[in-house]
């Protein structure tokens, strides 16, 4: 929520709060006031049927999305010249491991997000945003169509590697080539769709002990962004 009103308040629409928090929410509220929104102290039985779920720390504010813009593949030859990494997203399901994954990518400074248009692919939404604990105000989200398409021009400027279980070489050092990683992550069940995999330059898996066959996919999206970032 603070990150909402640090970046863009005027998205915030309602703000309901406990007793415990009233101290903190108070710069919040005096905001709202001056827009002329409400805000309300309220017990955590009425939060919790606002929130729609117990687990929000004592503090909701009803805002408005950030939008998810339409991925145009020109724009990633400008990120690339910056030397700005991207990672993708092809099918991941599970919101909250959307949420996950945006929380690692804000946390170490990737920016901006890509996701597919694959019919099982989670958009941000209020369990997305409550696991990212503020993530979707530093990370840009695009949407791209015709996906396996846009990877393969991301190729002409990016590192295009796909994750995959199976025989395919270790996952290396990222950083450091001529070209900055555009790597990519697919559903928790079935991975990356076949037409993805044929439009990546590389393949590579995460090499493990071999007790389990992989890591959860927001597990896996944090040692890449890692190593998408580390100099």
């Amino acid at each position: 929520m603070a990150a909402v009103f640090a970046r863009d308040p005027d998205r915030v629409q309602r703000l309901f709060y406990e007793e415990r928090h009233r101290q903190a929410v108070g710069p919040f509220c005096a905001r709202l006031a001056e827009a002329r929104k409400p805000y309300r102290l309220v017990e955590k039985e009425e939060l919790d049927r606002v929130a729609g779920t117990p687990l929000h720390g004592g503090v909701v504010a009803v805002a408005e999305p950030r939008q998810v813009l339409p991925f145009n593949p020109d724009w990633a030859r400008r990120w690339a010249a910056e030397g700005r990494p991207l990672l993708l997203l092809d099918g991941i399901g599970n919101p909250h491991n959307l949420g996950a994954i945006v929380r690692t990518a804000a946390f170490f400074g990737l920016d901006r997000l890509v996701i597919s248009d694959h019919p099982g692919q989670a958009q941000p939404s209020e369990s997305a945003y409550r696991v990212a604990e503020g993530g979707f105000e530093h990370v840009q989200i695009y949407r791209a169509e015709r996906f396996a398409a846009a990877v393969r021009r991301l190729a002409e400027s990016y590192r295009v590697v796909g994750t995959a279980l199976g025989g395919h070489p270790a996952l290396g050092r990222l950083t450091g080539g001529p070209k900055p990683p555009a790597v990519l992550l697919g559903n928790e069940e079935d991975g990356l769709p076949a037409e993805t995999l044929r439009a990546c330059a590389e393949l590579a898996t995460l090499p493990g002990s071999g007790l389990v066959q992989s890591l959860n996919v927001a597990a896996t999206a944090a040692i890449l962004a890692w190593e998408m970032t580390r100099p």
